[in-house]
C-alpha cells in the first residue's frame, strides 16, 4: 500500500500560525511567451466537466473534459430524495433539463425532491442542442468512472442544507468504491465547497481527503487563517482577485484556485498573479494557451470586440440596449448569419439572415427589440438576458465550430 503524504490542513498546522505580511479566435502574439509553459503552470479544472463545449454536469462534458487533458473535472454533487449522489449543479431542474414536458408543474421543485428515478427521467442535454439529446443527470460515481490517474475530479458538495448528510455520503463513496479509491490513491481527488460548516463536517469524517475552501472573495488574515487549520486550498472568483490577496493565501500555507476563468485575456491574467489551479467552462481552449497555441484554431476573423449591459433611454425598450459587438479582424468578408451567441448561464442569441462583415466591420447583437439594421440585428427578446456583466460569452458558427470567448 502506498502511504500518501499527509494534507496540507494537517501539515500547515504544524508549521505554525499565519505569517505577517506575507474550439475554438485570437491568435496569441507572435512575440509572447507561452503562458504557462514554466514549472508553474497551475492545475487547469474543467468546470462542470466542461461546460462551455457541452452540457454541464453530464458524462457529454466529462468526456470532452477529459479529452483537453485537464488535470481535474469539477462536478457537483446532491442528494436525491431517495438519498441517492447525483451531479446536477442548481437548485431546481428549469434551466438545464426538460421538466416543464416530464413533470409539468415541478419545474421549480428543489431538484432534491426527485427521487433518483425521477431524474432518470429527465434529459439533461438537449438544451444545450440537439447532438446532446438524451444525456442524463449522472450518479456520483460517473464521474469516477470517466476521471483517470492523468485527469481528476474536484467533487463540489452544492447546497449541503438540501442534501443532509451529504458529507458522509461523499466520505463513504471515497472511502468504499474502488473506482474512487484508485483516483484517491493517485491524489486525483479533491473536495471543495462554500459552506465552511459543511466542509469542516466532512474534514472530520475523511481528514486524508484534500479539501478546498470556495468563497466570492478572498477575506481577512484571520479567516483565511481559521480556514488552514481544515482546509488545503482556498477557491475563488478571479474578477476581485489581487496580488495581495494571492500572497496572503500563500502566507497560511495554501494554495489558490479561481473560477470562473474563461476567455484567454483572464486566464493569462490570473497566470501572472501566480495561481495554482483555474477553473473553467472552456478547458480545451485553457490548455490550448498554456501549452503556446491559438485557443481558438477554428476562428475565422470574426471576434466578440464587447459585450454591453443595458442602456436605458427614452428611445430604448427594455432589454434593447444590451448587446454583444461582433467584429471582424480579419482580411476577408465573412458572412455571419445563424451565428450564436452562448453565456456561461446557456441563454442564446443568433444572427439572423444575409449578415456578411466586411474586413473591419462590426455587427451589434441585441438581446430585445428594434428595427435591423445594417450593423445591428435584434432578437425580439422582452428584457435584458445576457450575464455580461460579471461573466462570459462565446461565439459559435452555425454549424457549432467555437470562434472566440468574451469576458468582461
Amino acid at each position: 500500500m502506498t502511504v500518501r503524504p499527509a494534507p496540507r490542513r494537517l501539515r500547515s498546522a504544524a508549521a505554525g500560525a499565519l505569517s505577517a505580511a506575507a474550439l475554438l479566435g485570437a491568435a496569441l502574439p507572435a512575440a509572447a511567451a507561452p503562458a504557462g509553459s514554466d514549472a508553474g503552470r497551475p492545475l487547469v479544472i474543467g468546470h462542470r466537466g466542461a461546460a462551455g463545449t457541452a452540457p454541464e454536469n453530464t458524462v457529454a462534458a466529462f468526456k470532452d473534459a477529459r479529452a483537453a487533458g485537464v488535470d481535474h473535472l469539477e462536478i457537483d454533487v446532491q442528494l436525491s430524495a431517495d438519498g441517492v449522489p447525483f451531479l446536477f449543479h442548481d437548485d431546481t431542474p428549469a434551466r438545464t433539463t426538460d421538466v416543464e414536458e416530464v413533470f409539468p408543474g415541478r419545474e421549480h421543485d428543489p431538484i432534491t425532491s426527485f427521487t433518483w428515478a425521477e431524474l432518470q427521467q429527465l434529459d439533461a442535454g438537449s438544451y444545450f442542442g440537439a447532438r446532446f439529446d438524451g444525456e442524463r443527470i449522472p450518479h456520483l460515481d460517473d464521474a469516477a468512472r470517466i476521471a483517470t490517474v492523468n485527469t481528476g475530479v474536484y467533487i463540489e458538495i452544492k447546497s449541503p442544507k438540501n442534501s443532509p448528510g451529504v458529507e458522509q455520503v461523499v466520505a463513504d463513496a471515497l472511502a468504499e468504491d474502488k473506482e474512487w479509491a484508485k483516483l484517491l490513491e493517485a491524489g486525483k481527488v479533491t473536495v471543495i465547497g462554500f459552506d465552511e460548516g459543511s466542509n469542516r463536517t466532512f474534514a472530520e469524517l475523511a481528514p486524508d481527503v484534500p479539501l478546498q475552501q470556495l468563497v466570492g472573495t478572498v477575506p481577512d488574515a484571520a479567516t483565511v487563517e481559521r480556514w488552514a487549520g481544515f482546509v488545503d486550498s482556498v477557491g475563488t472568483n478571479y474578477r476581485s482577485l489581487d496580488a495581495d490577496d494571492v500572497a496572503l493565501v500563500d502566507a497560511a500555507g495554501l494554495d489558490l484556485g479561481v473560477y470562473t476563468v474563461n476567455s484567454p485575456e483572464a486566464v493569462q491574467h490570473v497566470i501572472d498573479l501566480g495561481v495554482d489551479m483555474v477553473t473553467g467552462d472552456f478547458p480545451i481552449q485553457t490548455d490550448r494557451l498554456l501549452d503556446g497555441l491559438d485557443p481558438f484554431p477554428a476562428n475565422n476573423g470574426i471576434e466578440i470586440q464587447d459585450a454591453v449591459n443595458d442602456v436605458p433611454g427614452d428611445d430604448l425598450q427594455y432589454g434593447t440596449g444590451e448587446h454583444v459587438v461582433l467584429t471582424n479582424t480579419g482580411t476577408t468578408t465573412v458572412d455571419v448569419s445563424g451565428y450564436v451567441l452562448r453565456d456561461a448561464a446557456n441563454n442564446v442569441l443568433t444572427v439572423g439572415e444575409g449578415y456578411e462583415l466586411a474586413p473591419g466591420g462590426q455587427l451589434r447583437v441585441h438581446t430585445g427589440s428594434g428595427e435591423n439594421a445594417e450593423d445591428a440585428w435584434y432578437n425580439g427578446g422582452t428584457g435584458a438576458v445576457l450575464n455580461n456583466g460579471g461573466d462570459s460569452v462565446a461565439l459559435w458558427t452555425g454549424d457549432g465550430r467555437l470562434l472566440d470567448v468574451f469576458a468582461n
